[in-house]
């Protein structure tokens, strides 16, 4: 009769719990750092007048009018990119990266504002438009912009503190050590691995 499978030494590893943020704070902050690209490329102001009585109208793009917005926002994306396949510490340092880039976006926003005004009054000029009474307006993609990046920006603060409890990728990514400190049993495909080698994890 086989003799059953010897009890493991001493008690069971337990896993560090992880943080069910993940998924919603890194699909919260990854639309946030799209949607603020998007939109710093597109119109932020518009600006109507007229020229020999003929109503002239014209826009300036946040690409044109702020193209600094655009470059960071760009930068967060790729941020939540490297978020996603780093862990630990490098983790934190990628998320402090792309909460000053978020940051930045909102600053540089905020701080164009009249400048886009001033772009879409000199395109209605270049136009042909007169006097000075122009009447511009600042577009919805302007305030997308502005609140897309605040929301990324909250978002890589999230993780830049629930980074820790947070899961990394697959095993089969990491190094052969590291796998080989898992318990077994942690997948049905280590389950089968340990019944070859002669191992009853369910003991």
């Amino acid at each position: 009769m086989a003799e059953a499978a010897a009890p493991p030494d001493g008690p069971p590893r337990r896993a560090r719990p992880r943080s069910r943020s993940f998924g919603p704070v890194v699909l919260a902050g990854l639309a946030g750092a799209v949607l603020a690209a998007v939109a710093a490329s597109r119109d932020w102001a518009h600006a109507s007048g007229s020229a020999a009585g003929v109503a002239v109208a014209a826009t300036a793009k946040g690409s044109s009018t702020a193209p600094l917005a655009v470059s960071l926002a760009l930068v967060a994306m790729a941020a939540w990119g490297v978020v996603l396949v780093v862990r630990g510490r490098l983790r934190q340092a990628v998320a402090a990266l792309g909460l000053l880039a978020s940051a930045g976006v909102v600053a540089a926003t905020v701080a164009s504002a009249a400048r886009a005004r001033h772009d879409a009054a000199a395109a209605v000029v270049a136009r042909g438009g007169t006097g000075h009474g122009f009447d511009t307006s600042l577009t919805g993609w302007y305030y997308a912009c502005a609140l897309a990046a605040l929301v990324c920006a909250v978002a890589f603060l999230a993780a830049s503190v629930l980074a820790p409890r947070w899961p990394a990728m697959g095993s089969r990514y990491d190094a052969p050590a590291a796998r080989a400190e898992q318990p077994l049993g942690s997948s049905e495909q280590e389950l089968w691995r340990a019944f070859d080698e002669g191992h009853d994890p369910t003991a």
